[in-house]
């Protein structure tokens, strides 16, 4: 893994007087699995959306494959089709069936027809394990499954990144794992995916590398085995003082 796909460069970000992000730099290669944690506050979710502008950075730069997000001559709609997102509130239409929710970018933005728009959304069904919940209404499943639809709603665009803002916050405990599954399955296919995820456990398993944020800054990065196992920073450390990952 070598060639990077997402270049992130001193990148700022404040709302009013506060200050989120402080100057972050990341870099993430093709094929690797990034988690992002750290506590309530600490810039990660700010930094996630301003990976693809739906919040605008205050300065620095973001390149996708190469590209500045922030050029006026970068086409963003074709970038941003590219990027993939899944949100912890879901962000599926509740008035359309799971099957509507995975085409409708599909025949909207790629302006694909309905045939095959729906052959695209029933294979990425079938690969989250939804394509018996295809015909359901939004409203008719758990949050579990409806976490499950909207990462194949992403993966039906074909995007070469997955980012994850807190996929598993809004669920209910026993429906964690479906998801958690869902996404680990993805890293063990080769997707690249940005993570910010509160699951350390989970984080532990997936990732090959691990960032811990505090305060707006990247306190301390590094694989899996080193960050959790032996932190080298103090906040890191206090952190991580209340799991208990297995060894």
């Amino acid at each position: 893994m070598s060639e990077p796909i997402l270049t992130i460069r001193n990148l700022r970000k404040s709302f009013g007087e506060l200050s989120v992000l402080k100057g972050i730099d990341l870099t993430v290669v093709r094929g690797e699995v990034v988690s992002i944690i750290g506590a309530s506050g600490s810039g990660k979710s700010t930094l996630l959306r301003c990976v693809n502008l739906l919040e605008e950075p205050d300065g620095g730069s973001v390149l996708f494959d190469g590209e500045d997000l922030s050029d006026p001559r970068t086409d963003l709609r074709a970038l941003r089709e590219r990027i993939g997102m899944v949100f912890q509130g879901f962000n599926l239409f509740q008035h359309k069936t799971v099957l509507e929710n995975c085409m409708l970018p599909l025949t909207t933005v790629r302006r694909m027809k309905r045939a095959e728009a729906q052959q695209v959304a029933e294979q990425e069904l079938e690969r989250v394990g939804m394509y018996e919940f295809r015909d359901a209404h939004v409203d008719e499943i758990s949050g579990g499954q409806a976490q499950r639809a909207a990462i194949a709603r992403a993966l039906c665009m074909r995007p070469e990144i997955m980012l994850f803002d807190e996929p598993t916050s809004a669920l209910d405990p026993e429906k964690v794992g479906e998801v958690l599954n869902v996404i680990k399955a993805l890293a063990d296919s080769g997707m690249t995916m940005l993570i910010v995820t509160h699951e350390m456990q989970f984080a532990d398993d997936v990732s090959d590398r691990v960032v811990f944020m505090d305060a707006g800054v990247i306190c301390e990065e590094g694989p899996p085995s080193v960050v959790f196992r032996n932190p080298r920073q103090p906040r890191t450390k206090e952190f991580l003082s209340r799991y208990h990952l297995r060894s």
